[in-house]
């Protein structure tokens, strides 16, 4: 017995699948969604962090690099008058155990920003992660923040024995011995700005590696 119903021709035209036409106007448009707009945020996000990094690491390196030379550079003779005797003074930043700790630790510095900035560099250029893994970040963290507080440290220490040579000491009658020493305490001050603008540095590079961790 024949059906009364006729199947159907099978048509040579198919229709686009729903996620293929979506995608397809999405192009047009120029906006996408999803996965898409993740992987595009991400690279966006790593470009700027390691354009950041770079130039932290070589802010860092420069200002250790200043404060060293302007330290060991520290040097001047001139007279004073004290109870009507003059004496011979004769300044010099190595006859300071601040100032030699402090030129010590900026060394430091210089050295963890210069490797810092030749790995960072040399891997952004090859377009890969600055952090080979988790582990990486870690240690660079952990070593950002010694070296931040090592310098907080040098940069206090030093202020101290400058406040002294600028106050004097009052019991004894200790004059200011910056007054002659102009130079010299000028050339302190600078290279103890720059100890604490290098320990800010460093805390800010801390605290994009815990931002780098967090993504």
């Amino acid at each position: 017995m024949m059906s009364d119903f006729k199947t159907p021709p099978e048509s040579a035209i198919q229709l686009p699948d729903q996620t293929t036409t979506k995608v397809a106007a999405e192009s047009e448009t120029g906006t996408m969604s999803g996965p898409l707009v993740s992987l595009t945020s991400a690279k966006k996000f790593s470009r700027n962090y390691d354009a950041m990094h770079i130039v932290l690491r070589l802010v860092s390196l420069s200002a250790s690099l200043i404060s060293v030379a302007v330290m060991t550079t520290a040097k001047e003779k001139s007279t004073i008058s004290i109870y009507g005797f003059d004496l011979s003074l004769h300044s010099k930043w190595s006859f300071s155990g601040s100032f030699e700790y402090l030129v010590g630790i900026s060394s430091l510095v210089a050295v963890h920003s210069l490797l810092q900035l030749v790995m960072t560099s040399s891997r952004t250029l090859r377009k890969e992660s600055i952090f080979s893994s988790r582990n990486h970040a870690w240690i660079i963290f952990a070593g950002d923040q010694v070296f931040a507080y090592a310098m907080m440290s040098a940069g206090s220490a030093a202020t101290g024995v400058t406040n002294l040579n600028r106050t004097g000491i009052k019991h004894p009658t200790l004059p200011n011995f910056c007054k002659q020493l102009h130079s010299f305490c000028d050339r302190v001050g600078v290279s103890i700005a720059f100890a604490f603008f290098n320990c800010f540095l460093l805390a800010i590079s801390a605290v994009l590696d815990v931002v780098w961790l967090a993504n």
